[in-house]
């Protein structure tokens, strides 16, 4: 399952959780708030079988 990346509007804690995409949105873990938002994060770059980046296929 992947991580996710979450603020909270109300006291602007951040926090990760474990979850399935189409899980509910979690509760603030400090203050238990509900209004939360996603974070967009980067957590996974392509690369080729011997580490390297992959070239695009229109070169």
């Amino acid at each position: 399952m992947p991580i996710y990346e979450y603020r909270c509007k109300r006291c602007g804690n951040e926090f990760e959780v474990i979850q399935k995409a189409d899980d509910k949105e979690p509760l603030c873990p400090k203050c238990a708030g509900k209004d939360v938002e996603k974070n967009l994060s980067i957590t996974h770059t392509r690369q080729g079988s011997c580490g390297a980046p992959r070239k695009s296929p229109i070169s």
